[in-house]
């Protein structure tokens, strides 16, 4: 299912022992992201943000870099809310990342 909201790059593999911080570029909703937070759901929508994540999310310019995504269980279809807030707006994207043996 599409969105404006779900990143344009679709659902992101990643194995169980990889560890990535994913960059989301925010220019699609305008420029200078700030109170940017992060939130890491299980398929049955309960936050493991404290299990799955190490780190903060930062910004450089237009790029929001999330916390390491790290220790995911094969075959779980994870969903990563990324919110922050542009010219007083408060906006919310999101990926979904499958975790793959």
């Amino acid at each position: 299912m599409s969105s404006t909201r779900e990143v344009l790059e679709g659902t992101q593999p990643q194995g169980v022992d990889e560890r990535i911080a994913y960059r989301l570029t925010v220019t699609n909703w305008g420029s200078s992201p700030t109170n940017v937070s992060v939130v890491v759901k299980d398929r049955a929508g309960n936050d493991v943000t404290a299990t799955v994540t190490t780190g903060s999310a930062s910004v450089a310019g237009n790029v929001i870099t999330l916390p390491v995504v790290h220790s995911l269980t094969a075959g779980v279809i994870y969903r990563c809310e990324v919110k922050f807030t542009i010219d007083g707006n408060v906006l919310e994207a999101y990926v979904y990342i499958r975790a793959e043996v």
